[in-house]
Protein backbone atom coordinates (compact mmCIF):
# COMPACT_ATOMS: atom_id res chain seq x y z
CA UNK A 1 0.00 0.00 0.00
CA UNK A 2 1.32 3.40 -0.93
CA UNK A 3 1.56 6.13 1.73
CA UNK A 4 -1.91 7.50 2.33
CA UNK A 5 -3.16 10.55 4.16
CA UNK A 6 -6.26 10.79 6.32
CA UNK A 7 -8.12 14.01 5.55
CA UNK A 8 -10.90 15.83 7.37
CA UNK A 9 -13.81 15.75 4.94
CA UNK A 10 -15.68 18.93 4.10
CA UNK A 11 -19.44 18.98 4.36
CA UNK A 12 -20.38 19.86 0.81
CA UNK A 13 -22.36 18.41 -2.07
CA UNK A 14 -19.28 16.77 -3.60
CA UNK A 15 -18.48 14.86 -0.38
CA UNK A 16 -22.10 13.84 0.11
CA UNK A 17 -22.21 12.53 -3.45
CA UNK A 18 -19.17 10.34 -2.71
CA UNK A 19 -20.84 9.02 0.48
CA UNK A 20 -23.55 7.37 -1.64
CA UNK A 21 -20.98 4.70 -2.58
CA UNK A 22 -20.79 3.47 1.02
CA UNK A 23 -23.14 0.86 2.46
CA UNK A 24 -23.56 2.80 5.71
CA UNK A 25 -25.12 5.77 3.89
CA UNK A 26 -28.06 6.82 6.03
CA UNK A 27 -29.63 9.33 8.39
CA UNK A 28 -26.44 11.18 9.28
CA UNK A 29 -25.68 11.95 5.63
CA UNK A 30 -29.29 12.83 4.87
CA UNK A 31 -29.24 15.25 7.80
CA UNK A 32 -26.06 16.83 6.42
CA UNK A 33 -27.71 17.13 3.01
CA UNK A 34 -30.72 18.79 4.60
CA UNK A 35 -28.41 21.26 6.41
CA UNK A 36 -26.71 22.09 3.13
CA UNK A 37 -30.05 22.65 1.37
CA UNK A 38 -31.53 24.73 4.20
CA UNK A 39 -28.50 26.88 4.94
CA UNK A 40 -26.57 26.64 1.69
CA UNK A 41 -23.42 26.11 3.73
CA UNK A 42 -20.51 25.00 1.61
CA UNK A 43 -17.25 23.52 2.90
CA UNK A 44 -18.32 23.59 6.53
CA UNK A 45 -15.27 22.76 8.62
CA UNK A 46 -16.79 21.08 11.67
CA UNK A 47 -17.45 17.83 9.84
CA UNK A 48 -17.00 14.72 11.98
CA UNK A 49 -15.92 12.74 8.90
CA UNK A 50 -12.39 11.75 7.94
CA UNK A 51 -11.43 9.83 4.84
CA UNK A 52 -8.80 8.49 2.51
CA UNK A 53 -8.74 9.42 -1.14
CA UNK A 54 -7.00 7.64 -3.98
CA UNK A 55 -6.95 10.21 -6.74
CA UNK A 56 -10.42 11.76 -6.71
CA UNK A 57 -12.07 8.66 -5.23
CA UNK A 58 -13.03 8.56 -1.56
CA UNK A 59 -12.22 4.93 -0.73
CA UNK A 60 -12.48 4.86 3.08
CA UNK A 61 -14.13 6.95 5.75
CA UNK A 62 -15.07 7.17 9.41
CA UNK A 63 -16.64 9.67 11.76
CA UNK A 64 -15.11 10.76 15.04
CA UNK A 65 -17.01 12.55 17.76
CA UNK A 66 -15.28 13.93 20.82
CA UNK A 67 -17.39 13.23 23.91
CA UNK A 68 -16.97 15.46 26.95
CA UNK A 69 -15.70 13.77 30.11
CA UNK A 70 -18.86 14.71 32.02
CA UNK A 71 -20.61 12.06 29.84
CA UNK A 72 -17.88 9.45 30.35
CA UNK A 73 -19.28 6.25 31.86
CA UNK A 74 -16.58 3.99 30.41
CA UNK A 75 -13.09 5.09 31.45
CA UNK A 76 -11.10 5.58 34.65
CA UNK A 77 -10.22 8.35 35.28
CA UNK A 78 -13.21 10.03 33.62
CA UNK A 79 -12.04 11.99 30.59
CA UNK A 80 -12.86 13.21 27.11
CA UNK A 81 -12.99 10.33 24.64
CA UNK A 82 -13.74 9.64 20.99
CA UNK A 83 -16.66 7.74 19.55
CA UNK A 84 -15.60 6.18 16.27
CA UNK A 85 -18.52 5.46 13.97
CA UNK A 86 -19.19 4.53 10.36
CA UNK A 87 -15.71 3.15 9.66
CA UNK A 88 -16.03 1.77 6.16
CA UNK A 89 -13.72 0.89 3.29
CA UNK A 90 -15.17 0.35 -0.18
CA UNK A 91 -15.23 -3.40 -1.02
CA UNK A 92 -12.59 -3.22 -3.76
CA UNK A 93 -10.09 -1.68 -1.28
CA UNK A 94 -10.78 -3.91 1.75
CA UNK A 95 -7.96 -6.01 3.16
CA UNK A 96 -5.30 -3.49 2.09
CA UNK A 97 -4.81 -1.75 5.45
CA UNK A 98 -6.94 1.36 4.91
CA UNK A 99 -9.18 0.61 7.90
CA UNK A 100 -6.09 0.29 10.09
CA UNK A 101 -4.81 3.65 8.82
CA UNK A 102 -8.09 5.29 9.89
CA UNK A 103 -8.07 3.60 13.33
CA UNK A 104 -4.40 4.54 13.86
CA UNK A 105 -5.32 8.14 12.98
CA UNK A 106 -7.99 8.10 15.72
CA UNK A 107 -5.55 6.52 18.19
CA UNK A 108 -3.17 9.39 17.43
CA UNK A 109 -5.34 11.65 19.62
CA UNK A 110 -4.15 9.44 22.51
CA UNK A 111 -7.48 9.51 24.31
CA UNK A 112 -9.81 6.51 24.82
CA UNK A 113 -12.00 5.40 21.93
CA UNK A 114 -15.40 3.71 22.00
CA UNK A 115 -17.04 2.07 19.01
CA UNK A 116 -20.10 -0.07 18.36
CA UNK A 117 -18.94 -2.59 15.78
CA UNK A 118 -21.08 -3.87 12.96
CA UNK A 119 -21.95 -7.55 12.83
CA UNK A 120 -18.98 -9.76 11.87
CA UNK A 121 -16.38 -7.03 12.44
CA UNK A 122 -15.20 -7.99 15.95
CA UNK A 123 -12.07 -9.72 14.59
CA UNK A 124 -10.93 -6.48 12.94
CA UNK A 125 -11.43 -4.47 16.11
CA UNK A 126 -9.62 -7.03 18.26
CA UNK A 127 -6.64 -6.86 15.86
CA UNK A 128 -6.71 -3.09 16.34
CA UNK A 129 -6.37 -3.54 20.13
CA UNK A 130 -10.01 -2.93 21.11
CA UNK A 131 -11.67 -4.94 23.87
CA UNK A 132 -15.26 -5.55 24.91
CA UNK A 133 -16.50 -3.06 27.47
CA UNK A 134 -18.15 -4.67 30.49
CA UNK A 135 -21.83 -4.61 29.48
CA UNK A 136 -24.13 -2.44 31.60
CA UNK A 137 -27.77 -2.58 30.53
CA UNK A 138 -28.72 1.01 31.42
CA UNK A 139 -25.59 2.54 29.88
CA UNK A 140 -25.27 0.42 26.75
CA UNK A 141 -28.96 0.04 25.78
CA UNK A 142 -28.50 -3.12 23.72
CA UNK A 143 -25.23 -2.03 22.12
CA UNK A 144 -22.07 -4.05 22.62
CA UNK A 145 -19.40 -1.36 22.73
CA UNK A 146 -15.73 -2.03 22.20
CA UNK A 147 -13.14 0.26 23.73
CA UNK A 148 -9.50 1.15 23.18
CA UNK A 149 -7.47 2.28 26.16
CA UNK A 150 -4.33 4.39 25.79
CA UNK A 151 -1.50 4.08 28.33
CA UNK A 152 -2.60 5.00 31.87
CA UNK A 153 -6.35 4.57 31.27
CA UNK A 154 -8.45 1.65 32.41
CA UNK A 155 -12.09 0.67 32.10
CA UNK A 156 -14.40 2.08 34.75
CA UNK A 157 -15.37 -0.37 37.49
CA UNK A 158 -18.86 -1.65 36.76
CA UNK A 159 -21.64 -0.74 39.14
CA UNK A 160 -23.74 -3.93 39.08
Amino acid sequence: MQAVKVEKLMINYKTLEKFKHFKEYGNQELSMLEDLENNMIENQNDSPFYGIYIGDSLIARMSLYKINKKYDFYFEPAQDYLTLWKLEVLPEYQGEGYGKVLVDFAKGYNIPIKTNPRINSHGFWEKMGFQKAHYEMERDLGENPLIWLPEGVKEQEHTN
